[in-house]
């Protein structure tokens, strides 16, 4: 399937019934938290003047907590996407909420407006790292929340976060593995940031947080990553988009941020799993040729050669060859003794 078109409206904090420690919507989203029926048409045709392709278009409502919105708001808002889903405009309908704001009522009215997916905020399923994070629902409602969307025939996405107080990696990926079981159609991985103006950019200051540094996030987020990949999920964003605000320059004052956080993350795990891959099958020569698709061709070199001066310093050998070749996500082709079509999904430890 081709990618979709995303209309993106911004709802920032609009609804919430608290504050996480790590949230600071008008800051991450660099929005106000105005938004009225007017802006959302105005955003859509907006969006829809630009896009070349006028088929797989989402209207996205980010931010927030859109289903604990008033529901006679939700309504309005629902209504003016749906109009333009209607008369195929637009394809698909997504928001995102949190998972102690549904309910039967919620989802009747949702699927009403032709709803397709909805993403929880769920963050964690550890009960101290929902309690430490000020997260205000227990992990028992997310079940609840998830089996009742999966139940009405809708989409079901997660996010977690990594790096929350009280967080270690052993329960990120419990958490992990738990969404597995929740057979989701899709997932996004957030790394914490501390962000000005919130109670963990206190807790920071007073020596009460310690955030994950870029480089020690790294295998923390492969090793998840490696979770959802050999489980077949769809793993839709790894780490915050940057923006004006989002940014070390910006908002951001600690914590494991990078422009291109998920090439960052996909490069490490290729380098993981192919130097395992060469010490045990033992299948190396002086020249190796590796054979990928573009964008793996990208992770095994990694940012500025960096992976492959690595890996030829590890593996001791005189050259390194990386060519693009037209293979699925998780295949390598080696060039060696031997030819050998590769899942690095075996490989990654």
């Amino acid at each position: 399937m081709s990618k979709r078109n995303i209309i993106p409206i911004f709802i920032p904090h609009y609804g919430c019934p608290n504050d996480c420690v790590f949230c600071n919507q008008r800051k991450i989203t660099g929005m106000s938290t105005d938004i009225s029926n007017s802006d959302v048409e105005k955003t859509i045709l907006e969006y829809l003047s630009y896009f070349k392709r006028k088929d797989n278009i989402e209207v996205a409502f980010y931010g927030g907590s859109f289903t604990a919105i008033p529901i006679e708001e939700q309504t309005e808002f629902l209504k003016v996407a749906y109009s333009f889903k209607k008369k195929g405009l637009v394809q698909y309908i997504r928001l995102s909420t949190r998972p102690d704001a549904i309910d039967k009522d919620i989802l009747d009215n949702l699927k009403k407006y032709d709803v397709d997916i909805i993403e929880l905020g769920v963050q964690s399923l550890d009960p101290e790292v929902l309690r430490l994070s000020n997260r205000g629902h227990d992990a028992l409602c997310v079940y609840e929340s998830a089996k009742l969307i999966k139940d009405y025939g809708l989409s079901l996405g997660l996010q977690q976060m990594v790096g929350l107080p009280g967080d270690n990696l052993e329960k990120s990926l419990y958490t992990a593995r738990e969404f597995v079981k929740l057979k989701p159609y899709c997932v996004r991985i957030y790394p914490t940031l501390v962000i000005k103006e919130t109670a963990l950019y206190k807790n920071l200051k007073n020596g009460n947080y310690k955030a994950l540094e870029l480089e020690e996030s790294l295998k923390y987020v492969a090793d998840i990553l490696n979770v959802y990949y050999k489980n077949n999920i769809n793993v839709i964003r790894v780490g915050l988009q940057p923006t004006e605000n989002i940014n070390f320059n910006g908002d951001v004052v600690a914590g494991a941020f990078h422009p291109a956080y998920r090439q960052l993350v996909e490069s490490y795990y290729f380098k993981n799993a192919l130097i395992n891959y060469f010490k045990e099958s033992n299948n190396l020569a002086d020249e190796l040729v590796l054979r990928a698709k573009g964008k793996n061709i990208s992770n095994i070199s990694g940012q500025a050669s960096k992976n492959k001066e690595e890996l030829i310093k590890e593996l001791k050998i005189k050259k390194l060859s990386l060519r693009q070749k037209d293979l699925s996500d998780f295949e390598v082709e080696i060039i060696a003794n031997r030819d050998e079509i590769i899942d690095v999904r075996k490989y990654y430890r």
